[in-house]
């Protein structure tokens, strides 16, 4: 995964000045970002705390290392199978 240039405090900041009035337009080109950056960033992170964010990232990089876990289980399995099938 790539990771951002911009910290979760950065994009909780741009977020925030979005709240307090400030124009899109003039925020990303204040903080040399898209406009579809900022409104991904909208979607995902609108309404959060830092606390929040930080719990959903962890959450995140646990649900991936457990993907991870069960791909490598099943291939296992399923080579077992194979294994024991043909004899």
């Amino acid at each position: 995964m790539k990771k951002s240039r911009f910290t979760d405090a950065q994009i909780l900041a741009i977020l925030k000045q979005d709240e307090n009035g400030v124009a899109v337009a003039d925020l990303c080109r204040e903080h040399g970002i898209s406009n579809a950056t900022f409104y991904s960033w909208r979607s995902k992170f609108g309404g959060m705390d830092a606390s929040l964010m930080s719990e959903m990232k962890a959450m995140a990089e646990e649900n991936r290392r457990l993907k991870k876990m069960y791909a490598e289980m099943a291939m296992q399995n399923e080579l077992l199978k194979d294994a024991l099938g043909k004899k």
